[in-house]
């Protein structure tokens, strides 16, 4: 019943599944879903009725049935899920050997993209200026968008590492195991009992990111290994070029709970968590680094330390006695392990503060010299092999494992400086803004406040811009990766925040110099894209702003282009063409002023907000905007797919780094002019149609209805509320549950609508002729992710199952479905006829084959939901958390389970 070839794994897990259920609910689900899942096939085969059989079987099965129908199909998902990606983890190892036995490079490894760039000519010289500007920085965000509980994520990862002992040889002990896990699962609530906090959101963070403390090193020695293969007669500086970046805790906007307390307690939590890794791996060294000085010598400066600290520092002397007198590298890594304790606050020592290490590269200096040591009598091999590891993941994780960004409205910064800077203008009277910006550009002149006549949102604002004082002057300013200001929309909105930045810093510590904290304008709808530029131009013709960029040993200036908000505003197309376009001019004004500039891409993990192959995405960007320099967010569900399995996080920042270097090295075709101006046309038209329908009267009570988009916002699946105010308009939505929404519905129209109409526009004024737009396909990367993205989700959409949503409109149904289904078949069309093929996805056979596999289960959940959608909203039904059978809580079950199923949320 659930043979699926394609998987390897997944048979024997789901047959292992159905055993469990049928020993906690018995046989008849069992019989039930076979007849489900048969009716589903012949639906999706065209049998007459079909569809009408499976909505009377759906109907006829009882409450608690139906509960346990669809926590199966979700349960399958998640075993499908798990298997593909350890299909995929073996299908990586299988090519990794493929490519060492004939002396190659694996592909979109780092050594293929070092092979590439020397065999287009690159010197060592050129090769170490893009060492040199190599800087990648992934950022986990909360956004809630992942439905599902760490207790699921945990029980499932147990289950993954049954997979290989259960394919290979098990024993009945195996099969137990597996077995008790299922169980667990079948038992477990899967969904979470209430909204989770903030700080239960930055430690789900840390949970995805144990496998990158292996990662991180593995990453810097191939990077090591490829440059001494194919530059073997050259030596490499290697600086740091891989560091993490969380918005947990630090991101603001819209998000009451965020507090300065909580990102104090962020702040502590990620220090407490690099230092106890630090100290971990410490200790692991000290049983295994027991060299004695009879076999190999020590140096004179290891020597002298150790006995320095010993004499110094009360309690070290009894440890050091622990310790054979002739192991003296373990008696030097007993006192790296002492301050270690003393940093963490296990250890204290009266009188002298000096024993915890205050900043990491203190503990860099204890480690360089053992190295030294080591390096000097014959140890290179033990050094290459342990202490390079510890001294990369020193680098890349320092004291504070996350850089952690700090993000918030600009509103709630012109609020703020309305009250501090103009306390005598009345609420309701406008401020010129020249005055305002005079202001803002006298950083001398530092007003009197008196805090307790402000208001509680004002003094939020002061109270983080205090918590970023604190910290960096105490650690510097690694812990903090930039300030982000979400809705910029004038040079002004970043002037504000250095006026705060340099008042608070004033207030706290003046007597110490200021230190660089980096402000970051976040630029997210379409108009703020078109105005970038000129935006960016204005921050640096300000004198005030120019001088804070020239205290930074190199001028660096970070600029965030928002993936989510540009496409809810604009459409797919148009959203995909300004984002690129935007950071092509925003690059020539960094030229211009001779400013490093580094894109932060605020990429959400679905199609329609700059999801789909983070490599492809990379590789689409304008190779002057990444000239090394990559940030980028990761969210939602993507968290859980590229850094719940070590394997394959390793695959996603390996492909983050070939993709870097390859785009930044890229040159211009001689037919970039003209497909510039092919694309810009296009994306004219898809804006006009997107904005026709999103502007149509029935629209915003047809997306209310015609989705699941309110019990999505019931959802207790991040601490965030679900949205900003009462819903009037496009701008009154979250880009997240909007594309969540458009996705359970199986519409995915955040992801492709208005591509059809731009592109048949296009082919139009050029007398139909569409070889020019096959040919842009094939030679440029920007068009080709565009296409290959809208193509997933169109394949991925089922136009029946969203015409039995629209049905749920009503009325406004009939105006806006009409418009829908028509652009779907146009983008479909074109599409196809882009790629040169019959049908969506038919050039990527394993891919169509996982969808076309996965429908027969997606499918009755989809029918399911709306069922239970339309029971419940006749009855008025509530949410109640103690009732598991009531009509809300069965919706959001389904929704948990087409998420899994389609592998996208939000």
């Amino acid at each position: 019943m659930y043979h699926d070839e394609h998987v390897p794994g997944l048979n024997l897990l789901v047959e292992l599944l159905d055993q469990v259920v049928r020993e906690q609910v018995g046989d008849s689900l069992a019989e039930t879903m076979n007849r489900i899942r048969r009716m589903a096939l012949e639906r999706r085969a065209g049998v007459p009725d079909a569809e009408q059989r499976l909505l009377d079987e759906i109907g006829r099965i009882p409450p608690t049935q139906l509960r346990s129908v669809i926590r199966w199909l979700s349960l399958y998902f998640d075993l499908a899920n798990l298997a593909e990606d350890y299909h995929r983890v073996r299908i990586l190892d299988a090519r990794a050997e493929a490519a060492e036995a004939e002396g190659l490079p694996r592909s979109e490894s780092i050594a293929d993209a070092i092979f590439q760039l020397v065999d287009s000519g690159c010197s060592a010289a050129e090769m170490q200026e893009w060492l040199d500007r190599l800087a990648i920085t992934p950022v986990f965000t909360a956004h809630p968008s992942e439905a599902k509980r760490r207790t699921t994520r945990e029980l499932l990862r147990r289950l993954r590492d049954h997979l290989p002992q259960l394919e290979d040889e098990p024993r009945d002990e195996d099969f137990e195991s597996a077995l008790s896990d299922l169980t667990l699962l079948w038992q477990t609530d899967s969904l979470r009992p209430q909204r989770p906090g903030v700080m239960g959101e930055v430690e789900r963070g840390l949970f995805f990111a144990e496998a990158l403390w292996d990662v991180a090193p593995q990453i810097y020695r191939e990077m090591r290994l490829a440059l001494a293969r194919y530059y073997p007669h050259h030596q490499f500086e290697l600086k740091p070029f891989l560091t993490f970046g969380s918005w947990i805790g630090g991101d603001r906007d819209g998000h009451p709970f965020v507090t300065a307390k909580v990102t104090e307690t962020t702040l502590g939590l990620l220090r407490k968590t690099a230092l106890e890794r630090h100290l971990s791996y410490c200790r692991e060294l000290k049983k295994t680094l027991v060299t004695s000085d009879r076999q190999a010598a020590v140096s004179d400066d290891v020597r002298a330390r150790l006995n320095e600290a010993a004499e110094g520092w009360e309690g070290l002397r009894e440890r050091l006695e622990e310790v054979s007198p002739n192991e003296v590298y373990r008696s030097y890594l007993k006192m790296i392990e002492f301050r270690l304790e003393a940093s963490l606050g296990q250890t204290f020592v009266e009188g002298d503060e000096h024993v915890a290490y205050q900043r990491p590269d203190q503990l860099m200096e204890d480690v360089e010299l053992l190295c030294e040591s080591m390096l000097e009598h014959q140890g290179s091999r033990v050094v290459h092999r342990y202490l390079d590891p510890w001294k990369d993941r020193i680098q890349t994780f320092g004291f504070h494992f996350f850089s952690l960004d700090v993000r918030q409205d600009s509103d709630v910064h012109r609020a703020a400086l309305r009250e501090i800077l103009f306390p005598e203008v009345a609420a309701d009277q406008e401020i010129d803004e020249k005055d305002f910006a005079a202001k803002l550009t006298d950083l001398k002149q530092l007003p009197t406040v008196d805090e307790s006549k402000l208001s509680d949102m004002t003094r939020e604002v002061l109270a983080t811009f205090g918590v970023l004082a604190d910290t960096m002057s105490q650690r510097g300013t690694r812990p903090f990766g930039g300030y982000v200001i979400s809705m910029t929309h004038q040079a002004t909105d970043v002037l504000a925040v250095l006026w705060l930045w340099n008042f608070v810093w004033q207030q706290r510590h003046p007597k110490l110099p200021r230190p660089h904290l980096p402000i970051a304008p976040l630029f997210e709808t379409i108009d703020d894209l078109e105005r970038a530029p000129k935006i960016f131009e204005a921050m640096l013709d300000q004198p005030v702003y120019r001088d804070y960029l020239s205290k930074q040993p190199r001028l660096e200036q970070m600029i965030m282009v928002g993936y989510s908000d540009s496409t809810k505003d604009g459409g797919y197309l148009t959203a995909s063409w300004n984002l690129h376009s935007a950071q092509e001019r925003l690059a020539e004004v960094a030229a211009k002023h001779h400013i490093e500039m580094t894109i932060f891409h605020g990429r959400g993990g679905s199609l329609g907000r700059g999801g789909g192959p983070a490599a492809r995405g990379i590789q689409s960007l304008p190779p002057q905007a990444v000239d090394g320099k990559l940030r980028l967010t990761e969210q939602g569900e993507v968290l859980a797919e590229r850094y719940d399995n070590a394997v394959i996080a390793h695959r996603h920042i390996e492909q983050l780094t070939h993709a870097t270097l390859l785009v930044s090295a890229a040159t211009a075709s001689s037919e970039m002019e003209n497909w510039k101006e092919m694309t810009d046309a296009m994306s004219k038209a898809a804006l006009a149609k997107y904005r026709e329908l999103v502007s149509h009267d029935d629209f915003l009570r047809y997306f209310d209805q015609a989705t699941p988009i309110s019990e999505i916002e019931g959802l207790p699946i991040g601490s965030r509320p679900a949205r900003r105010r009462e819903r009037k308009s496009l701008k009154d939505l979250r880009a997240i549950p909007w594309t969540f929404a458009w996705t359970q519905s199986r519409q995915l129209l955040p992801a492709w609508y208005g591509m059809g109409t731009g592109i048949r526009t296009l082919v139009d004024e050029m007398g139909g002729d569409w070889e020019p737009l096959q040919e842009m396909y094939l030679e440029w990367p920007v068009f080709q992710a565009t296409i290959d993205n809208a193509e997933l989700a169109l394949a991925k959409a089922d136009m029946e199952i969203a015409r039995d949503y629209a049905e749920l409109a009503g009325t406004a149904a009939d105006s806006i479905w009409r418009l829908i289904d028509e652009e779907f078949r146009l983008t479909c069309g074109t599409i196809c006829l882009i790629r040169q093929q019959h049908e969506l996805l038919e050039k990527i056979s394993w891919l169509n084959r996982s969808i076309r596999s996965r429908n027969p289960y997606v499918d009755p959940l989809n029918l399911i939901q709306i069922q239970l959608i339309k029971q419940s909203r006749e009855s008025g039904a509530n949410a109640d958390e103690t009732d598991s059978d009531g009509l809300p809580q069965m919706v959001r079950l389904t929704i948990q389970g087409i998420a899994a199923g389609l592998r996208s949320t939000g």
